[in-house]
């Protein structure tokens, strides 16, 4: 009887994994300022951070970091989808039943991290929604494309046009929420901690958000899994002038879409375009740099750091929702309100750079990570040999 494997480490594209590294760098810097501090989720960060050095950096972060990072992460998550679509099919594999029960234990992983370590969870969001996308894995490349784009468009256009009409209501602080949270996250008793993270889950996920998640995050995945069908990834040198042209609109796209507002004042009601179209763009263009890097000896070795926590990606991310849990929490060191913006991408820097040595070193040894390695063989139902071969 056939059985799925895993990707080998011969079968890999290193570019690939150097922009899922890249991506959970990205992902870091965004996140750890929702770790720290009430701010991101309930308004008032210009208040409580009036230096001018932190505006600056949440104005970089917020440019070339915010709505970026998870996006390109969910256009590479269609993209694995399909290439293991493919595997399934060589080897005469039921995909479906495949696919669902591979999502369904992400969801598991969600909801553990989502409830027991960090509300700002994707894993959940990712395995609910990459369901639907099922609906998706033998439509025609014309139809995936039409569908990612008419749903990405129509669910942008609504939600901008909905934020403008109230834009007179928008951009305050929720102050009950900062005090609550500041009180909560700094308690040394878990269960006050894990309390205040289902509140922030539950008024970060309302019907309406989660509705716009799934009319964007879908349409990311479907052009995730038109990539791979076009092979403009696995093949650069063939797709050179491809990925050239899309390099440049992106770049375009990117800098009118994610810089233009602040010419303007960076309006809150125009941050759905800002963070779902301009932070496709700025993804793309992520994507795009790094797979023409890595055309070169010099891009590759630039890359390799990136590539060895990219193979990793599910572990580090967890990883570093634990790391700042411990950091920030009262029943750790108790830093949540207390790290400047500027201080938290010392500590981005910090984190991550060790997450590249153990990473490397874990890889040396193991064939997979370890939480990679949990979803891999209950995924393939056996366990999966784990260390290296010599």
């Amino acid at each position: 009887m056939n059985t799925a494997e895993p990707l080998q480490k011969s079968e890999r594209m290193m570019w690939v994994d150097a922009t899922r590294g890249f991506a959970i760098l990205g992902i870091f810097v965004v996140n750890i300022g929702a770790f720290a501090a009430p701010y991101f989720l309930y308004g008032g960060g210009q208040e409580a951070w009036p230096l001018a050095i932190d505006q600056f950096t949440e104005a970089l972060i917020d440019i070339f970091f915010q709505a970026s990072f998870y996006t390109l992460f969910s256009i590479l998550f269609g993209f694995g989808l399909q290439m293991l679509k493919e595997r399934l099919i060589i080897k005469n594999i039921a995909v479906r039943p495949f696919l669902f029960r591979r999502l369904v234990i992400l969801i598991v992983f969600g909801v553990i991290h989502a409830f027991l370590i960090w509300h700002g969870d994707i894993l959940l969001s990712y395995g609910v929604i990459g369901l639907f996308f099922m609906a998706f894995i033998y439509r025609s490349n014309k139809m995936i494309l039409i569908w990612s784009v008419f749903m990405l468009s129509i669910s942008v256009f609504l939600y901008t046009v909905m934020l403008y009409n109230l834009r007179t209501f928008l951009g305050g602080a929720h102050t009950s929420g900062i005090h609550m949270a500041e009180k909560h996250y700094a308690s040394d008793d878990l269960s006050v901690i894990l309390g205040q993270n289902l509140n922030d889950w539950l008024y970060s996920n309302s019907f309406v958000s989660y509705l716009l998640l799934a009319t964007t995050l879908l349409p990311l995945f479907l052009f995730g899994m038109y990539t791979a069908r076009k092979r403009w990834l696995h093949n650069p040198h063939e797709h050179r002038r491809k990925l050239c042209i899309g390099w440049v609109l992106s770049l375009i796209v990117f800098f009118a879409l994610k810089m233009g507002p602040y010419l303007y004042g960076n309006p809150v009601w125009f941050s759905c375009v800002q963070d779902n179209i301009g932070g496709t763009a700025s993804a793309l263009f992520y994507l795009f740099s790094i797979t023409l890097l890595a055309r070169s000896p010099f891009g590759q070795k630039l890359l390799k750091p990136f590539s060895y926590v990219g193979r990793m990606s599910l572990s580090n991310y967890i990883l570093q929702s634990f790391i700042c849990f411990v950091l920030f929490y009262g029943v750790g060191f108790g830093l949540y309100g207390l790290i400047r913006p500027i201080e938290a991408m010392g500590i981005v820097v910090i984190v991550y750079t060790m997450q590249i040595f153990v990473s490397k070193w874990w890889l040396a040894r193991y064939r997979f990570g370890p939480l990679e390695w949990v979803w891999r063989s209950l995924t393939y139902k056996e366990r999966q040999p784990l260390r290296e071969r010599k």
